[in-house]
């Protein structure tokens, strides 16, 4: 069998697994990562979808062993103690944040996932969701098999929604607008902030035309008819204002209020728009893809925490997610090459800017 390699991010998939085993309940975090003792589901099992049919890793408290069980043939392949799935569990979480190159083999855990059946980091599935897990409330009673979208923080920090020319945001140039000030801002200095100042030292500035994807568009204007127009805002001041973390941006479009709406009974509604975007970004909506609205990720987020703590935001909960996306996400620069955004370009005697949507996730 070959050797099993993967970067942070995908051994920290099967650390999730692993520790998930062994803790025997999923705990719940706050808007700011913390864990909720009061908030829990209980794990009935993991389900995997491996080359030798569908695994279910089913959890028996009251001998604490673990069953692996091939549920095609309804067969027990092998059972162990919980205490084996905390040993590799903590052998995995040291080996992944002591690692130093990209991608890496940890040998004591690839046995055992051999031992286990387990062929592959990520499992196969149909869906987006990096993990299935068989859950139950306590408060309700509910049980269901949910999947759930996996972020580590113990690797360098991902994207949230991806760079492409999908999602390039187009822009008519205002004001005085010449060709020699359309050079001037193309041969500038690569930093946007400076490219800006020559715009606003000519009297012109940008206003928001439409978006280069329709489908795009149309996802945007599903979850909210405004969103085009305040993602555009919010972009505008990252790139000309250098303003970075989501939180902030959203405090500077509020202050403007581009599309003045009425905050005299305190409606906050830019932040609580862009919010429902972030979050059906991460339940599954991609810009290239119509969106119906129906979610890949359909229990919500599990956070790996730089101390090795699994946290998660289910569904249930939706407040503290949202709150969680606006809190730790930011903006950033793609490549303007790839992408073909950042230049001023000039079409039926107008003047136009693409500028281009990327959010990270802040760790």
């Amino acid at each position: 069998m070959p050797k099993l390699s993967g970067n942070k991010g995908e051994w920290s998939e099967i650390y999730v697994f692993l520790r998930l085993l062994e803790l025997g309940k999923l705990y719940a975090a706050d808007a700011n990562l913390n864990k909720i003792d009061s908030v829990f589901y209980d794990i009935i099992n993991i389900i995997r979808d491996e080359n030798t049919g569908i695994l279910e890793f089913r959890i028996d408290r009251a001998r604490g062993y673990i069953s692996v069980v091939n549920t095609k043939e309804m067969k027990t392949i092998v059972e162990l103690p919980v205490s084996e799935f905390k040993t590799k569990a903590d052998e995995l979480y040291n080996a992944i944040v002591s690692a130093n190159t990209p991608s890496f083999f940890v040998d004591d855990t690839e046995k055992f996932l051999d031992k286990i059946s387990i062929s592959s980091l990520k499992a196969k599935s149909t869906d987006k969701a990096d993990i299935r897990i068989k859950i139950h409330d306590i408060n309700t009673g509910y049980e269901a098999v949910q999947g759930f979208s996996i972020k580590s923080r113990l690797g360098s920090a991902s994207t949230l929604i991806n760079a492409g020319k999908t999602t390039n945001f187009i822009f008519e140039v205002t004001g005085n607008m010449t060709d020699a000030i359309m050079d001037e801002f193309n041969t500038c200095s690569k930093l946007f902030r400076n490219r800006f100042a020559v715009l606003e030292n000519n009297n012109c500035d940008i206003e928001y035309d439409s978006m280069e994807n329709d489908v795009f568009e149309n996802n945007l204007i599903l979850i909210d008819g405004n969103l085009p127009e305040i993602c555009a805002e919010m972009i505008k001041a990252f790139y000309s204002l250098g303003i970075t973390t989501v939180e902030k941006a959203l405090e500077h479009v509020h202050t403007c209020n581009p599309l003045n709406y009425d905050f005299s009974k305190g409606h906050p509604f830019y932040s609580y728009k862009f919010k429902k975007m972030l979050t059906e970004c991460a339940l599954g909506m991609l810009p290239s893809k119509p969106w119906d609205g129906t979610a890949d990720a359909t229990g919500g987020y599990i956070i790996v925490r730089e101390d090795g703590e699994v946290l998660c935001y289910h569904l249930f909960n939706r407040n503290e997610f949202e709150n969680y996306l606006l809190l730790n996400t930011k903006f950033e620069t793609a490549s303007t090459s790839r992408h073909q955004f950042g230049s001023i370009y000039k079409e039926n005697g107008k003047y136009y800017l693409k500028l281009n949507l990327q959010i990270r996730f802040i760790k």
